[in-house]
């Protein structure tokens, strides 16, 4: 259920950002595949070796990976573009509060 309704949510940020493109739905779909598997691997490899500066600036360091995160996403996914670090960062940034929000959202109607 994660994976469509981030695909959904990236979806809907492609038409609204002008910065990020992608050019089907099952792209959508393949890279909120892409992002789970990165984020399950990649990212915590990062967040240890980039350890020290993320202390320094107070976690705000962990934005930067987010974007890192999307920049390789962009480079294996053939569908799926973004325009630059910016775009990517914003992105990442607007990705997380809004499938955050749908999934808080989500629980509290669970109970």
């Amino acid at each position: 259920m994660r994976i469509i309704v981030t695909s959904i949510v990236a979806f809907g940020l492609s038409y609204i950002l002008s910065g990020v493109h992608i050019h089907t739905f099952w792209t959508a779909i393949v890279l909120a595949i892409v992002l789970a598997i990165l984020n399950a691997f990649v990212k915590p490899i990062l967040i240890l070796l980039t350890f020290p500066i993320t202390l320094v600036t107070l976690g705000l360091f962990l934005l930067v990976i987010n974007a890192i995160i999307i920049e390789i996403a962009d480079y294996l996914l053939k569908d799926f573009t973004v325009d630059g670090f910016w775009w990517a960062l914003l992105f990442s940034l607007l990705l997380s509060i809004v499938t955050s929000i749908l999934y808080k959202e989500k629980k509290e109607g669970d109970k």
